[in-house]
Formats: structure tokens, C-alpha cells, sequence
């Protein structure tokens, strides 16, 4: 154990008196006014200076209230929590907490490394700062712009407790443009992603959730008058709520599902050249750009079924959308049951800079929706508790797999949403 007069001889004495330094001071500048000046001009004083603190330390006192300890109160727990788990620098230091927030789920911290620690002992000794702290779990990550920074959110209660309500429940209207809330992460904290030039691949096994993603998606582009609606639903009822909204809708009809996706690849060069025309490279919201999303549920009917021709023809122009259309406007949401690679080639997966892996059966199946080399990284469909409906992990354009669960829509709820949509539609 390193040797430090301050900290390793009398840690908790030295850790508490600094938590308590404000109040200290202001004590002693009591204790002197009342020695060196009248009692009155003394009491003046300490008014001011009370002021003056309880404006300096409001934040504090909020949280006081609202948790029952301090934010010095917290920052001793965090710093005994590393003392015990053994995260200590060569000069005797422990991480020092420099910016502090509750989360849903517990605490966010940010911690200045001191000398002689790096982020992987941090990340070594995450069990034991668990156990210190008498939390359910400790999640670290490293500051991207300086290593000598980590951020450490403490779960002390849990996160997926319960599917949660979608806001857009209480949206009038939407605007697809901007991101969209799909749920909550692990911190408890909203998931919105931005689907405007973006494609999302999703996978599953039967009963994971795909249709709680789907719903979201759906009634978030539904929710947008602006928005072309193309739905494609290999069994005809698990998208059939939205009809009515969709500009076209096709059940289990490969034929008709091919025309839909070379009406789309149409509709996709003449906006590539408009933009020509106009020297502009994407369509933009301020410049009239529209919107085209297209969902396709059960994507293994339309690649596996059938005529090969067709279901050449079909992934060819499946590929043409999703890799020219981002600029476009063209947004492809693809879901399928059987995440595998006969299902899902390699070839199309890469395109989608989104993708979705609820529950699968086998690591495999996971790697197949998120990427080769996930699973072996801690990062598994596989592993999520079949009793979470709804819960996956999403992978982002430059992010790792991010675990949330989704918004839940129930079936009056999707209904409901729907009306809505088709009434705001009809009048836009």
C-alpha cells in the first residue's frame, strides 16, 4: 500500500474535514469578527457571508434535499469507495470527483486520475468500487478528449424496471427531422436517435420486441404529415394498424413489394437530380426536402421466398435505397425474426449505419445484426433476460452497443396514434 502522511494514515479524517471545508471557514470567520470587532457590526457580518454561501452552495442544498446528502457528502462516499477497492495512485491519492449529477438509475460522476492510476485500473477494480459503494453495479468510460479523465455512473437502483411510456403519446404532431425518443438506456436516461439520413436494421428472435422498435419508428414518421409513409409487412397484420397513414402498403406480395421499391428508387433519382440542378448535395427540411421512410417487417419473406429472380431483384434494389438514398431523403427500417448471415448478407448489414439486436439465440445471430466480433467483446444479444420485451442494443454510426429498452405502445395506444396521424394528414 503506498505511504502518504495525508491520506493513507488518517484517510477518512482527512476526506471528511476537506468535505466540510466551506462550513469550517465560515465558523472561524464568525469566531474571529467576534474578537476583533463589536458584537453587532459581528452578527452583520455573518449575515453577508451566510448570503453568500447559501448562493455559492444552492446546488448542494438541493440535492441535500432531494437525496438526503450533500454533494461534499457524495464526493466522501465516491472517495472512501475507491479507497477501500484499492484505487489509490503512487503518491497515496485517489481519484478526485470534479463534477457530480443523479441519473434515473443512481450517480454520474466525472474523476480526475491522479498520478500513478490509469482508466484500465479503474476498469479492473469496478466489482470492488461496486461492493465499496453498496451499489448494483459501476459503469466506467474514458474521457475521449483526456485520459486523465473518467466518467463513473453508479446504478443503485434498477434501470429496466418496466417498458416506458413513449412521449410521442403526447405529441400532437412530430417533426422527423429531429431525433426521435425510443426509449431509455441503462442510465434512465431518453434514447432518441435521428433517423434523417439513416437506415436501421433490426433482429430478433420471436417475442423479443421488434415490434415495440417498429412501433416507435412508425408512428414517428407517421406523426410527420411531411413524411412519405411505405410500409412492407410479410405477415399483413403486425404493421396493418398503420395503413390508413401509409401512401402504399403491401402484405405478402413479392411482386408488388419489388414494384413499391422501384418506385422509391425513382422517386430517389429524380431528388439526386433536382439536387444536381440546384447545386446542393442532401435534401434539407428548410429547403422543402421530403422524407420517405420506408419499414419492411419480416425482411426474410422478401429475400428468401419466392423466385430467386425476385428475390435477386429485390435485394438489389434493397441495396440500391439503402446505400444512395441517405442523401436523398430515402430512410430504410428493416426488421426480421431470423438474424442470420442466409437472412441477412453481410453485403446489406454494412450499409446500415443503425442496427438493433434484441434477444437472439446465439451470439452469432447478434454479431450478425450488430457486427462481426461484438459478442467476443462483451457485447451479446444473447445474454439479455428473455423476460426484458424490448430491450436490445443499439449500435450508432462511431458508438459501441448501447443497451436500452423501448418505449412500450400498446395496442389502443398504436390505434390511437394512428387516428392521429391520419387526422393531422388529412387536414395538412
Amino acid at each position: 500500500m503506498p505511504n502518504s502522511p495525508t491520506v493513507t494514515r488518517h484517510p477518512w479524517a482527512f476526506l471528511y474535514v476537506r468535505g466540510w471545508r466551506s462550513e469550517i471557514g465560515l465558523a472561524g470567520v464568525l469566531i474571529a469578527s467576534l474578537v476583533i470587532v463589536d458584537h453587532l457590526r459581528a452578527v452583520g457580518m455573518v449575515l453577508v457571508l451566510g448570503a453568500l454561501f447559501a448562493v455559492t452552495r444552492r446546488s448542494s442544498v438541493i440535492d441535500d434535499w432531494r437525496s438526503g446528502r450533500s454533494a461534499n457528502h457524495v464526493a466522501l462516499w465516491i472517495h472512501m469507495g475507491c479507497w477501500h477497492a484499492g484505487i489509490v495512485g503512487s503518491s497515496g491519492r485517489v481519484p478526485r470527483v470534479v463534477r457530480q449529477g443523479r441519473l434515473p438509475v443512481g450517480h454520474r460522476f466525472v474523476l480526475e486520475l491522479p498520478a500513478g492510476i490509469a482508466a484500465d485500473l479503474v476498469q479492473s477494480r469496478i466489482r470492488e468500487l461496486a461492493a465499496a459503494l453498496q451499489a448494483r453495479e459501476v459503469r466506467v468510460r474514458v474521457s475521449p478528449n483526456n485520459a486523465r479523465y473518467v466518467e463513473l455512473v453508479v446504478v443503485t437502483r434498477a434501470a429496466f424496471t418496466g417498458a416506458p411510456p413513449s412521449p410521442l403519446l403526447r405529441a400532437t404532431a412530430n417533426n422527423l427531422w429531429e431525433p426521435l425518443p425510443i426509449g431509455v438506456g441503462e442510465d434512465g436516461l431518453a434514447v432518441r436517435i435521428r433517423l434523417a439520413e439513416h437506415n436501421l436494421l433490426i433482429g430478433g428472435e420471436p417475442g423479443s420486441g421488434k415490434s415495440v422498435a417498429l412501433s416507435s419508428i412508425i408512428a414517428g414518421a407517421a406523426l410527420d404529415p411531411t413524411v412519405d409513409l411505405t410500409l412492407l409487412d410479410g405477415k399483413q397484420v403486425e404493421l396493418a394498424a398503420w395503413r390508413r397513414v401509409a401512401n402504399a402498403f403491401v402484405g405478402p406480395d413479392q411482386d408488388e413489394a419489388l414494384a413499391v421499391l422501384d418506385n422509391l428508387r425513382v422517386i430517389m433519382d429524380v431528388a439526386y437530380q433536382h439536387l444536381g440542378d440546384t447545386r446542393r448535395r442532401k435534401i434539407s427540411r428548410d429547403e422543402g426536402g421530403r422524407l420517405h421512410v420506408l419499414v419492411i417487417d419480416e425482411l426474410a419473406f422478401y429475400l428468401r421466398g419466392g423466385k430467386k429472380e425476385t428475390r435477386d431483384r429485390f435485394a438489389e434494389a434493397l441495396r440500391d435505397l439503402v446505400s444512395r438514398g441517405r442523401a436523398a431523403g430515402i430512410i430504410v427500417v428493416a426488421a426480421t425474426q431470423k438474424p442470420s448471415h442466409e437472412v441477412v448478407p453481410t453485403w446489406i448489414r454494412d450499409l446500415f449505419s443503425y442496427r438493433l439486436a434484441m434477444r437472439c439465440t446465439s451470439p452469432d445471430a447478434s454479431d450478425t445484426i450488430l457486427g462481426q466480433g461484438w459478442a467476443q467483446r462483451g457485447f451479446s444479444a444473447s445474454s439479455i433476460d428473455p423476460s426484458l420485451r424490448g430491450v436490445g442494443y443499439l449500435l450508432a454510426e462511431g458508438e459501441v452497443p448501447a443497451l436500452f429498452r423501448g418505449s412500450n405502445l400498446g395496442d389502443d395506444e398504436i390505434s390511437e396514434l394512428a387516428e392521429r396521424a391520419r387526422l393531422l394528414r388529412r387536414d395538412s
